[in-house]
């Protein structure tokens, strides 16, 4: 079968309404009790390595005539299921139901020290599919979730019926470039976050970095470093690293089933644990538009959607422009 990658420049939109949120400093807890999300979120228990935890997510239903089908949402390693709201809006708004998790070890979810992996987490999401009810879905996937959501395609592809890339890191085989760390080192790195340093790594998502685009999740990330139980924060997020540096998903492109739209932003140069390489070595990485062409030959069925001087949040920084291109996308 040919396999085609088309490249459509779509235009460029406001990054609509800035939230009026007061700035919070109090520590909040590592599992975001008192943290508000857009709509109610549930609880589903799961014991992984003997450790009884509990994966949070939003299962929300349009409320005019639904259209009979699912999209499930995954979230990247730094933005959990809050971040989806508005495109969780524009689904309803098409009768959409949509399941958004909370991985564990992120958002709302428990942070248990165990091996994380994309097989388990795959394996979490289509038990929470199915105590829903949920028997084929389409899948959009960003940035971390987008390896996840490769992942979850090629370990069900009966039950995804549509996926969605968007940003997703892994387009290019990190340990190629990058030497490995220890999870000491990373744990390390994990601890030593500042709201300076992580004021610094949320604005350099975006091309254009206004702060309503990602001053709330600094403060909540901010909030959380004051927590006393940070630490288990922290060693989940060093083997989250782990687990996107040892578990490439590049190579399994060529295996996907299911029609594929693969959106990246024009700006995007995101690397995952870019400190730890040669800086002269790292120029040559991250280049999204460039990657994305090359991961749309490899996958048989994919449409190419490069958003203009945006970066590595499309639904953020280019809302409007991400959900033109998803609803055609899902339209059936």
């Amino acid at each position: 079968m040919m396999r085609t990658a088309v490249l459509v420049a779509i235009g460029i939109s406001g990054v609509g309404r800035a939230e009026s949120l007061p700035i919070r400093t109090e520590a909040i807890g590592i599992g975001l009790e008192s943290y508000p999300y857009p709509f109610p979120v549930e609880l589903f228990p799961l014991e992984i390595e003997g450790q009884m935890v509990r994966m949070a997510y939003m299962d929300v239903h349009p409320t005019a005539a639904g259209n009979g089908q699912t999209v499930v949402l995954f979230h990247g390693k730094n933005f959990y299921g809050n971040s989806w709201e508005g495109t969780i809006r524009e689904l309803l708004r098409e009768g959409f139901r949509v399941v958004v998790p909370d991985q564990i070890g992120f958002g709302k979810s428990s942070k248990p020290d165990i091996h994380y992996s994309f097989d388990l987490l795959a394996a979490n999401t289509a038990r929470l599919l199915d105590s829903l009810g949920v028997k084929q879905a389409a899948v959009v996937g960003h940035s971390t979730g987008g390896m996840l959501a490769v992942r979850f395609a090629r370990t069900y592809p009966s039950r995804v019926t549509r996926l969605v890339l968007e940003d997703p890191i892994g387009l290019e085989d990190y340990r190629f470039k990058i030497p490995p760390q220890t999870l000491e080192t990373l744990f390390k790195a994990e601890l030593d976050q500042t709201p300076e340093k992580l004021r610094a790594l949320y604005a350099g998502y975006f091309a254009e970095p206004k702060p309503e685009l990602y001053e709330r999740h600094v403060e909540l990330a901010s909030r959380v470093l004051t927590s006393g139980e940070y630490p288990r924060w922290a060693k989940a997020s060093a083997l989250a690293y782990l687990m996107i540096y040892e578990q490439p998903v590049r190579h399994e492109l060529h295996l996907l089933k299911p029609p594929v739209l693969l959106v990246v932003g024009e700006k995007d140069r995101t690397v995952v644990m870019r400190q730890y390489g040669d800086p002269e070595v790292v120029k040559t990485m991250g280049k999204y538009p460039e990657l994305a062409e090359a991961a749309a030959r490899d996958i048989p069925d994919c449409k190419l959607v490069v958003v203009p001087a945006t970066g590595h949040v499309p639904h953020l920084e280019r809302p409007e422009a991400f959900h033109r291109a998803l609803s055609s996308f899902l339209k059936p």
